[in-house]
């Protein structure tokens, strides 16, 4: 199944925005956005009204939209900075959502041609992935790739892909101690490659540049775990690294795939303060070396056959081995029990 097989009324392009003119941001991507429905995201702290320009079928969620839906009850789900894409997936009714972030351009390939993001990772959302067994040529479903000598022929079928990480060029999704290290180092390598992450592989999922199948995956990808403190920058959050790890162990109990690689971005910014911010984010980088091996860990039971029953199942998990350890985990617990109870009211009502 190739992209050209998928309508365009099944695909949402989930916009975050921390900015209120993204004008320019639109009109950079209009020959690949306006085929598309839109879901505009505001960030709640954002005052200024959105600038936008015609021509894009969109509709746009704000503060008054969130406190509708998260009603007046004590809460622990947030959707402050980039945290609002996620009010984009939860009000979202397509089976395929892209995520792209604001700060994020069209990036060139290797031969200075535009990349259609939204194509790619349709692409990789519809052709099959190979978890079980790596290919040594990447994705073998790619025009001019195939299986490679001894690959089994009863694994070449492969699995449903449910997730698709995109990368990006330009200033890289790097964490606070790197960039202050390094402050100037950029990603300038544009790889044109497709892989599938092998089966019981973590990975840190970056939520710039991202696309899933809603109807696989649906409450796996959500605003779990918040740091004390955490700024709006993406290297003093740790949510979407959390988020994906959660949603790789949903993929590998449910046989589903999960991409890494193309489509890149042009990812622009710079100029923060790293060494200021590492204050921030030195407790999520301090996690991570309790949560790899947790994550490791983790296996589901056999009655967990929905992407839903995996999270309640995960949230179950969390509370009782890392909950003591660091009340960070025990909220997210909850956060995570509180989600599949939105994405169920979002899901019975109309959009």
């Amino acid at each position: 199944m190739s992209d050209s097989a998928v309508p365009d009324n099944e695909v949402d392009v989930v916009i975050a925005v921390l900015g209120a003119d993204i004008s320019s941001f639109l009109e950079e991507w209009r020959e690949f956005f306006s085929r598309f429905h839109l879901i505009i995201v505001k960030d709640p702290d954002l005052k200024d009204d959105l600038k936008i320009p015609n021509g894009f079928d969109h509709v746009v969620y704000t503060k008054s939209d969130m406190d509708r839906v998260l009603g007046s009850n004590p809460t622990k789900i947030k959707f402050s900075g980039y945290l609002c894409r996620y009010f984009g997936y939860l009000m979202s009714r397509k089976r395929y959502i892209i995520s792209i972030d604001d700060d994020c351009f069209p990036a060139r390939d290797d031969k200075g041609l535009l990349v259609d993001a939204v194509a790619q990772h349709v692409t990789n959302l519809t052709t099959p992935a190979t978890p079980f067994f790596f290919n040594t040529l990447y994705d073998p479903y790619r025009e001019g790739a195939d299986f490679v000598r001894g690959y089994p022929f009863s694994l070449r079928s492969g699995v449903e892909c449910a997730l698709s990480c995109g990368l990006w060029l330009n200033l890289a999704d790097y964490d606070t101690p790197t960039q202050a290290v390094k402050p100037n180092l950029k990603n300038t390598r544009y790889v044109d490659a497709v892989m599938t992450v092998p089966l019981r592989t973590m990975m840190p999922m970056s939520g710039i540049n991202v696309a899933f199948d809603r109807a696989l995956l649906g409450p796996a990808l959500f605003p779990g775990l918040q740091l004390a403190g955490e700024g709006k920058l993406r290297w003093e959050t740790m949510e979407d690294i959390w988020c994906g790890m959660c949603a790789k162990v949903v993929c590998d109990h449910l046989g589903l795939g999960v991409k890494t690689g193309l489509p890149y971005v042009w990812r622009k910014g710079g100029g923060n303060d790293a060494i200021k911010s590492l204050k921030k984010d030195w407790e999520g980088v301090r996690l991570m070396e309790e949560v790899v091996p947790f994550i490791q860990s983790v296996r589901l039971s056999k009655s967990a056959v929905t992407s839903e029953d995996c999270v309640i199942e995960i949230a179950g998990i969390v509370k009782q081995q890392l909950g003591p350890l660091n009340p960070i985990f025990a909220r997210a617990a909850e956060a995570l029990l509180e989600w599949v109870q939105l994405w169920r009211t979002a899901g019975s009502v109309s959009s």
